[in-house]
């Protein structure tokens, strides 16, 4: 099992501390839906006011990670112009003067202006000025997903800060603060990028119960069990949200691109790309998806901070239906309506479509203290693929289910490897991890510990899917409430193998404290071990596990 420690070098000094907040349903709601509508002004307007000669520089160069390297130097063998990794710092050859960008003064004006110089020009490095905060006071929607308070990107733009802020007045109309549109190529180091806001979606009736009863009944299980009634067999039956969803295929909404609402921070359209290095994108607040970041189309994040973000829908820090990868990075402190507090893979609804989940690999990165009304307080995965490797996901919260991590519908996949999901906390199910209606997880060198449900599954809560752990550790995690059952695991109607895993040392006021089966299967091979499991490992479970005793 892994020690690692993410090595995040962009902890803003000034950013918000972590304080123990309620789960903002009221106030942040309010917050969302009592907003002034948006009088955007013509960007290229007030950039043309002013001029652009003073901001001409050379675009010969191959725009590369940091923007530091001619065409010629990075010029493959077979002629193909490259980009270098910068990480290791140096200077690799680039041309200096002008070639190596131009010099933005600490104006916001002259920011916009080289914005919309570098799109008209085959665009360029941008150097901002040391300690500089650019504060954004007017915005521009030219594409339909505006506003956006810098011009949306559409070549190939480097910011480089150096202590650079850019940041939306808080007195200003709603509108988020980059845009990467299709073909754009967006590389930012350096940067704080906060206060983006944009307006409320309506949802329709998409409360977190109704999306995520399409998953599992989980939450009609609880209330069951509440009540002193039979809630096993509801646990069993499929979704009743599938039902719901199917009357809704018709619905005139569809969202299978960005919405004006998506990014609150950033949004990258399909076709576009973005990448961050040491770069904080922080205090940023989305009326759809992607408090922090929506990405929908190719993104990259690299000793970054996504912090203090909000989502009214999905994805409070990250939102993602394109190809994402964080490395390296802390996600913290994030809150979302639906789902995904932390980081989010897709979207699901009731009576619109779905946004499927794309490609997300998470590595090296601490997802902590995240919070959401709905389910996955850390990362949340739906109908995509998600991979989480060397990295914890730590003190996040869920109201409904899977507080550290949630995997959702029939086509979505879970690689965890090496991670540690430790001390979330859920009202519901699945303290650790949660498993609804199909999803599969591959679990190997893991540690679920000290995890907390108040009802089913203080480890792992699996709703009729499949999930395997090898070489992983299963403890200290407690089902607490009245009706707590399966402190370790709780599966109904789904698969659980167990190989070279340990289950021990968990706690359900009910039993079974170890392992709970309900007409499912769990396989469990001769080096494992369920055991010191309270009040029993196994016994209580309707449906008999071979090889667990007491």
């Amino acid at each position: 099992m892994s020690n690692f420690l993410a090595k995040n070098n962009a902890s803003e000094p000034e950013a918000t501390p972590k304080r123990r907040r309620k789960l903002w349903l009221a106030s942040g709601v309010a917050g969302l839906t009592g907003v002034v509508s948006i009088a955007a002004v013509g960007v290229a307007t007030g950039a043309g006011a002013v001029g652009t000669d003073g901001l001409r520089w050379s675009t010969a160069q191959q725009v590369s990670r940091d923007g530091d390297q001619s065409a010629e130097a990075t010029a493959t063998p077979e002629g193909h112009k490259g980009k270098r990794d910068d990480r290791a710092g140096g200077d690799h050859g680039g041309k200096r003067g002008e070639d190596r960008g131009k010099d933005v003064p600490c104006d916001s004006d002259k920011l916009i202006q080289a914005l919309v110089y570098a799109n008209e020009n085959h665009g360029g490095v941008l150097n901002l000025a040391k300690g500089c905060t650019y504060t954004l006071t007017r915005s521009d929607s030219v594409d339909g997903t505006g506003p956006n308070g810098l011009p949306v990107i559409t070549e190939n733009v480097v910011l480089k800060g150096h202590d650079t802020k850019i940041v939306r007045d808080a007195t200003a109309e709603q509108f988020r603060i980059l845009n990467v549109g299709r073909g754009g190529n967006l590389t930012v180091k350096g940067l704080t990028i906060k206060n983006g806001q944009t307006t409320a979606l309506a949802v329709a009736g998409d409360t977190p119960e109704a999306i995520w009863s399409r998953f599992s009944n989980s939450v009609e299980a609880t209330k069951a069990a509440e009540a002193k009634k039979e809630y096993l067999s509801l646990l069993q039956a499929k979704p009743k949200g599938i039902a719901l969803k199917a009357k809704a295929q018709s619905a005139p909404s569809v969202l299978a691109d960005p919405e004006s609402n998506d990014g609150g921070g950033v949004l990258v359209q399909p076709g576009g790309t973005a990448s961050f290095e040491e770069t904080h994108i922080v205090a940023n607040q989305a009326g759809g998806v992607g408090g922090g970041l929506a990405n929908f189309g190719k993104a990259s994040l690299y000793h970054t901070t996504v912090a203090d973000n909000t989502a009214f829908l999905y994805g409070g820090g990250i939102f993602n239906a394109g190809v994402l990868r964080v490395t390296e990075s802390t996600v913290r402190n994030n809150d979302a309506i639906i789902g995904g507090g932390g980081i989010a893979n897709g979207a699901a609804f009731i009576f619109r479509e779905d946004i499927d989940g794309g490609t997300a690999w998470i590595e090296k990165t601490e997802v902590t203290t995240n919070e959401v009304l709905g389910f996955g307080g850390g990362v949340l995965d739906i109908e995509g693929n998600t991979t989480v490797r060397q990295s914890k996901v730590i003190g996040n919260t869920a109201v409904l289910a899977g507080a550290g991590v949630t995997a959702a519908g029939d086509d979505s996949t879970l690689e965890l490897s090496q991670v540690e999901i430790a001390k979330n906390t859920t009202a519901g199910v699945g303290g650790g991890l949660g498993l609804g209606f199909g999803a599969i997880a591959n679990v190997e060198e893991t540690k679920i510990v000290e995890n907390k449900a108040g009802f089913f599954g203080g480890g792992v809560f699996n709703g009729t899917g499949e999930a395997t752990f090898r070489n992983s550790e299963i403890s200290g995690n407690r089902a607490v409430g009245p009706l707590g059952v399966g402190g370790g695991i709780f599966t109904v109607a789904g698969v659980i193998d167990l190989e070279k895993t340990r289950v021990a040392h968990n706690f359900a006021t009910l039993p079974a404290g170890g392992v709970f089966n309900f007409v499912g299967t769990v396989n469990l091979d001769d080096k494992s071990a369920i055991t010191a499991n309270k009040p029993t490992n196994c016994a209580g479970s309707v449906t008999a596990i071979t090889g667990c005793f007491g």
